[in-house]
C-alpha cells in the first residue's frame, strides 16, 4: 500500500480528536502536580509517613521494600512519552488512539487521585481510589489485546505503559488493601500474619497468571509485579515485620507467573505463525 493510500484509509479528523489529545495532555500534567504533592515537593508528607504509616515498606509483610517504588519514575517516563507521542497530528484520528485515549487520561487522573487522597483524606478512601485505578488500567489493557499493535510507538509507548501500570498497580492495591485491613481486623490476627500473607500470594499468583493468559504473554505487566514481587520477598528478610514464609512464596509466585508468560507468549506465537502459513498457502 502506498503512503498516499494509507493516509487516505485513515478516519478524517474530528474536534472531538483534538479534545481527547488535550485531556490526555491535562490529565497527565494533573498525575505529574499530583505525584509532586504526594512525594512532599511542595511542602506536604511523603506517602511513606501518611496515615500513621500504613503505608510505608514496614507496615506489613506484604508492603514492598522502599527501593520498589522506584518503578514510579520509569511509569511515569512511559506516560510522558505516550502524551507527547499521541499529541502528534498523525496519531489524532488513528481507531486505537480513539479507542484508549480517553481511559488512558482516566488512569492517570485516578492515579493523582489515589496520592491526593492519601495526602487529605482517611486509609479507606485511599483503597477505594486505588481499586477504581485497578479497574480502569485492567479495562484499558483488554481494549489494547483486542486490537493488534500497528507499530514500535503502540507496543512501547501504549501497551508497555498501560502494562507496567497494572502489573504494579495490582500488587500496590494487596498492599493498600492489606495495610487498611491491619488497621481494622482484631489484633489477634496479626499473630497469622504469615498464614495470611501467603495466602494472598496465592491469589496475587493466580491473577498474574491470568494476566498472563488474558494478555498473551505480554511481558510488561508481568516485569512491573514480578519487581513488587522481589522487593516484597527482600522487604521481609532485611527489614521489619520479618517472614521468611512470605519471602519464599513470594519468589514462588515471580517463578510461576513468568512461566506462565513464557508458555502464553509461545504458544501465541506458535498459532501466529500457523495462522501465517495457512494463509500463505491459500493465497
Amino acid at each position: 500500500m502506498s503512503t498516499t493510500a494509507h493516509h487516505a484509509a485513515r478516519p478524517p479528523r474530528t474536534p472531538s480528536d483534538l479534545v481527547r489529545q488535550i485531556a490526555v495532555i491535562s490529565a497527565v500534567v494533573f498525575m505529574i502536580i499530583a505525584a509532586m504533592v504526594g512525594t512532599g515537593l511542595f511542602g506536604g508528607t511523603n506517602v511513606r509517613d501518611l496515615q500513621g504509616g500504613a503505608l510505608d515498606a514496614d507496615s506489613t509483610v506484604l508492603a514492598p521494600g522502599t527501593q520498589a517504588f522506584s518503578i514510579w519514575s520509569v511509569i511515569y517516563l512511559f506516560m510522558i512519552g505516550y502524551t507527547i507521542w499521541q499529541a502528534l497530528p498523525a496519531q489524532r484520528s488513528r481507531d486505537r488512539q480513539r479507542l484508549v485515549g480517553w481511559w488512558i487520561a482516566l488512569t492517570a487522573v485516578l492515579n493523582g487521585g489515589w496520592l491526593l487522597a492519601a495526602q487529605f483524606t482517611t486509609l479507606p478512601l485511599t483503597v477505594v481510589a486505588i481499586v477504581a485505578l485497578l479497574a480502569a488500567l485492567g479495562w484499558t489493557f483488554h481494549l489494547l489485546v483486542r486490537s493488534r499493535p500497528r507499530s514500535v510507538g503502540d507496543r512501547l509507548l501504549m501497551d508497555a505503559t498501560v502494562g507496567l501500570h497494572l502489573g504494579w498497580v495490582s500488587l500496590a492495591t494487596v498492599a493498600n488493601v492489606t495495610a487498611w485491613l491491619s488497621r481494622t481486623v482484631p489484633e489477634s490476627w496479626g499473630m497469622q500474619a504469615d498464614v495470611w500473607g501467603v495466602a494472598v500470594l496465592v491469589v496475587v499468583a493466580a491473577v498474574g497468571v491470568g494476566i498472563a493468559a488474558f494478555s498473551r504473554g505480554r511481558p510488561s505487566p508481568i516485569i512491573a509485579l514480578s519487581w513488587g514481587l522481589a522487593w516484597v520477598a527482600i522487604a521481609r528478610t532485611t527489614d521489619q515485620p520479618h517472614s521468611t514464609p512470605v519471602a519464599i512464596a513470594a519468589v514462588a509466585v515471580i517463578v510461576v507467573v513468568v512461566a506462565a508468560a513464557a508458555v502464553t507468549a509461545w504458544r501465541s506465537n506458535g498459532r501466529e505463525h500457523r495462522g501465517i502459513l495457512r494463509r500463505t498457502r491459500t493465497a
